[in-house]
């Protein structure tokens, strides 16, 4: 019985997130940054990569893949929460692991230092990393992380009973 509070507090979690300003703010950067990335790589990233030389060119090429890759998982995450959001996915589906982000390997952030790469790439790059971390948090604190009973909720005894388990062991101050 515990359990299904247990789930119906997380996907009350779920539910709020993607109905949140939080989200909204979320995914319009998702989106625009989605949108620059096409227009830079079609456009000026394009014409700065026949400029480069065999190695950076093939820097390129791989850097800008591994950027889409980043920026189509988010993409498809947020899309998924405004799915949820709208009633036209469930939540138990949501949950399935090709939906979720947490459980995939980060992908590298900065471009190879060795070779030089335009600076309108590395801008992106660095933006799309920090989006994905942060949307790869939220997957993870909203479908992979601890379920809150509602007991554990509603009472003081509950949320120190969570922070005596978290630093339990832990020694803090001079000795």
């Amino acid at each position: 019985m515990t359990e299904i509070f247990a789930v119906a507090a997380a996907d009350h979690r779920i539910l709020d997130f993607a109905r949140s300003e939080v989200f909204d703010r979320t995914f319009r950067e998702g989106m625009v940054l989605v949108e620059e990335t096409a227009a830079y790589l079609d456009g000026p990233g394009r014409a700065a990569s026949k400029s480069l030389d065999r190695l950076a060119a093939l820097a390129y090429a791989g850097e800008s893949m591994r950027l889409t890759t980043r920026l189509m998982q988010v993409a498809s995450w947020l899309l998924v929460q405004r799915a949820v959001r709208d009633g036209e996915m469930q939540i138990s589906q949501a949950r399935d692991a090709k939906f979720r982000l947490s459980g995939r390997e980060a992908i590298a952030g900065a471009p190879n230092k060795m070779v030089e790469v335009p600076e309108g790439l590395t801008i992106l790059i660095a933006r799309a990393g920090q989006l994905y971390e942060r949307v790869r948090r939220l997957d993870d604190s909203m479908y992979t992380g601890p379920v809150e009973t509602t007991a554990s909720v509603d009472s003081v005894g509950g949320q120190m009973a969570r922070l005596q388990a978290a630093f339990a062991g832990r020694r803090f101050g001079a000795e």
